[in-house]
């Protein structure tokens, strides 16, 4: 066996491996709040989120993609050297995939983007010197940090407020999310239409303008508002059972803590006659806050709130395919970019900006993502969907949409945003609207920490992974 296709066989091994651990690690993006909201089970994600990822990764996976991703590093650094830059190829790819294999074991959502990135910009370093890296590419994703949790934390929070004072807060639950459905379903289906157009059917060449891409959205999103408005009205509207005609303004019930709160503060600083009036009108005040504690949670078991949530269950695995399909189309270049400019240059002996990518590279790339998904992506969609902080059908609904709102955003203001930080920003800004008591800090400071990781790392695996293959090669 000669040396090209050892090197051919290793290249598509680890690209793979790379496949298989976007699989297991990024998925959780598209389907870790419907598991966690209980809309889908863990084996319907695993299912719905296969056939949905490898369509898009197959069907409108990028044909021709960056031999470098993202621009990090010049390919004509190594016009002179070929093998350096399969070498430095494939440890990167082995890199990334090192990384987040570890980062799944730990249930860590991080960027497949960010880790090979780090891995070309360690390869780009080690080859070239930190001259030859484009270091304002570098600050741009590092910008991402910021940038995709704060904006899609901010429009989640928002949606999910909103949608518990139209809905949750009204005297007719039901009543209120049927009005609000077709117009749910029009914004719905026309920001994930722009969703498509802007991060996956670009790869198909249909690249629309703003203004086709808004009309074709709307007329998506109008077509579904018009279908869903005869379904809505079969749901049966349920009287209210519990609590009667009480109808209970929740400020209320959040001025009587406080209120409570201060009087315990008061009734510690006081002593004497005064401290024993204080502490029976603390003891009365108790007494009514406990009663709107029960209200509101007898509110959230009955059958008004269970109806509720069904309908939102349907809007949030429409919104979870669609996230799916285009995250299928864009990231799989993640695993074969590096592949296919490795073997455009075993055959053509010269590094190209651009390569051809081959139908089986990207059927590789397909199968590797679903492989990766359906024995690892437990671990990260467990950490999305439970860990973070409770999720229903709503408030997946709200993480899930702001999230698809902030990627059609940025991608028009040409922000540079992660989908995983995205989602993971989306979900926490769900959490703070229901209060910082309602986050798992501990699993929210190990994913910031992974994050800051993810690119060091990746850069630091691959310098050993280039001179462990590059001394293979030379023996």
């Amino acid at each position: 066996m000669n040396v090209e296709t050892i090197l051919i066989i290793t290249a598509l091994s680890v690209s793979f491996y790379m496949a298989w651990n976007i699989g297991a690690n990024d998925v959780a993006n598209a389907m870790g709040t419907s598991v966690g909201s209980g809309a889908l089970t863990l084996k319907q994600a695993i299912l719905v989120a296969a056939v949905m990822e490898f369509a898009g990764a197959f069907l409108v996976g990028s044909h021709v993609t960056d031999t470098v991703r993202k621009g990090i590093v010049d390919p004509s650094l190594f016009s002179d050297n070929p093998n350096c830059y399969i070498y430095g190829m494939l440890a990167a790819l082995m890199a990334a995939g090192t990384w987040l294999n570890f980062a799944s074991y730990r249930g860590w959502p991080v960027s497949t983007t960010h880790s090979i990135v780090g891995s070309v910009l360690g390869f780009g370093i080690i080859s070239g010197g930190s001259s030859s890296i484009h270091w304002d590419k570098v600050s741009q994703i590092a910008a991402s940090w910021v940038i995709s949790p704060l904006l899609s934390g901010t429009i989640s929070f928002l949606i999910f407020c909103l949608l518990r004072k139209v809905i949750f807060y009204s005297a007719t639950p039901v009543k209120s999310a049927k009005r609000l459905t077709p117009f749910l379903v029009f914004f719905v289906l026309g920001i994930l239409t722009l969703v498509l157009v802007f991060k996956g059917l670009k790869n198909l060449h249909l690249d629309l303008s703003l203004t086709h891409a808004l009309i074709l959205a709307s007329l998506v999103g109008l077509s579904g508002a018009l279908i869903s408005i005869p379904l809505v009205n079969k749901i049966n509207e349920s009287q209210r059972q519990h609590g009667g005609s009480e109808l209970i303004d929740p400020k209320v019930k959040r001025s009587m803590k406080k209120v409570t709160m201060h009087l315990r503060k008061a009734k510690d600083s006081v002593t004497g006659e005064l401290s024993d009036e204080i502490a029976n009108l603390l003891t009365k005040t108790e007494k009514i806050s406990d009663r709107f504690g029960k209200f509101f949670e007898t509110k959230h078991i009955s059958k008004e709130y269970q109806t509720v949530e069904k309908i939102f269950v349907y809007l949030q695995i429409l919104s979870a395919c669609f996230v799916a399909f285009a995250h299928g189309a864009n990231d799989v270049a993640n695993a074969i970019g590096p592949l296919a400019g490795v073997l455009s240059t075993i055959k053509s002996g010269i590094v190209g900006v651009k390569a051809e990518v081959p139908i089986l590279v990207l059927l590789l790339g397909g199968i590797g993502i679903i492989v990766g998904l359906a024995t690892w992506g437990w671990r990260v969609i467990a950490t999305i969907g439970n860990q973070i902080t409770e999720l229903t059908p709503t408030r997946g609904f709200s993480a899930e949409f702001g999230a698809a709102i902030t990627i059609v955003l940025a991608s028009k203001l040409a922000l540079p945003v992660s989908t995983t930080h995205t989602l993971v920003g989306a979900v926490l800004g769900v959490g703070m609207a229901r209060g910082f008591t309602s986050l798992n800090l501990r699993t929210i400071r190990d994913i910031l920490i992974s994050w800051v990781i993810t690119i060091p790392a990746g850069a630091l695996l691959t310098a050993v992974f280039y001179y462990v293959i590059k001394t293979l090669f030379s023996l």
